[in-house]
């Protein structure tokens, strides 16, 4: 058994094509057919149903491909920590953010590359299942995302911020002596908001079933981006986090309101999964996210 193999192998699980697969570890599809061959020879056992094409991980596949990342992580953080052992710290932190704590990453990325020069930041957006799953997957570096809703099991976290709701709205659609969003003004309000998909959403709507009342959107969407321009189109209003609102203010076509009796505040901060030991790539995401929460004492 060879890691590369174990690379074809895992790359065919997340491609779920072959040709794709091929060309995520650069090499020509026959060379990865004939190594996923090589490794089901070696393990005595067929991991992918195939014909002319990809059609599943058979019962064997399924219950090695954990393994197969695990190991496959394991000798990345290997080889970054032995990296970092002789030079500073260099590659890719690759961080996950669902888009409730988006606008967070510029003073996480921030912190992050001020403490190692020599490394780079990608960010991809991601709901919160994904980001669990990219975690243990070895796929990812950290996640940002709530802590203590739906939280990915077995992680290190550190709180970064306590989101709390506003109410965005034309402001030529609403009286300005108004200061604050009840709930019963939200819901006779025609409304866009992010779909049932994302955790903003059902957190939101666990809220609305403890008053004992509903929200039923007129729009949904899976971006904030296309939320606002909802708004700015005239028809509708929306609920966005707090965060967005200071990225925001100045906009001479919106108001945004704070929302009354919205309940606890959500935690979201920085994860990263509890391994022993932490490659030096997420010692370094958890060391800048301490630097932040210190900065706001």
């Amino acid at each position: 058994m060879h890691l590369r193999q174990l690379r074809y192998f895992v790359a065919i699980a997340r491609q779920r094509h072959f040709a794709r697969a091929a060309e995520e570890c650069g090499v020509s599809q026959p060379t990865l057919s004939a190594g996923l061959s090589a490794l089901e020879a070696d393990l005595g056992h067929r991991l992918v149903e195939r014909d002319r094409r990809f059609a599943g991980l058979t019962s064997h596949g399924e219950a090695i491909l954990p393994w197969a990342e695990q190991i496959l992580g394991a000798v990345g953080s290997m080889a970054s920590t032995l990296s970092a052992s002789a030079a500073p710290l260099g590659g890719e932190f690759s961080l996950m953010a669902i888009p409730a704590a988006q606008s967070l990453t510029g003073r996480f990325g921030e912190a992050l590359l001020r403490r190692n020069p020599g490394l780079s930041l990608s960010v991809r957006s991601a709901t919160s299942r994904e980001i669990d799953r990219a975690l243990h997957a070895f796929e990812c570096d950290a996640g940002l995302t709530y802590l203590d809703h739906e939280p990915p099991a077995n992680t290190l976290s550190i709180a970064l911020d306590a989101e709390r709701y506003l109410f965005v709205t034309r402001a030529d659609g609403i009286d300005a002596a108004v200061t604050e969003a009840s709930w019963q003004m939200i819901v006779s309000t025609p409304l866009c908001l992010l779909h049932q998909s994302m955790q903003f959403r059902r957190i939101l709507d666990a809220r609305m079933a403890a008053l004992g009342t509903s929200i039923v959107p007129r729009a949904v969407a899976d971006s904030y981006v296309v939320l606002l321009d909802m708004v700015r189109s005239g028809r509708f209003s929306t609920i966005i986090p707090h965060s967005y609102g200071e990225l925001l203010q100045g906009l001479d076509w919106a108001r945004f309101l704070p929302v009354a009796d919205e309940g606890d505040a959500r935690r979201i901060g920085l994860v990263v999964m509890n391994r022993s030991p932490l490659s030096a790539v997420v010692q370094a995401g958890l060391s800048a996210a301490r630097d932040l929460v210190s900065e706001q004492v």
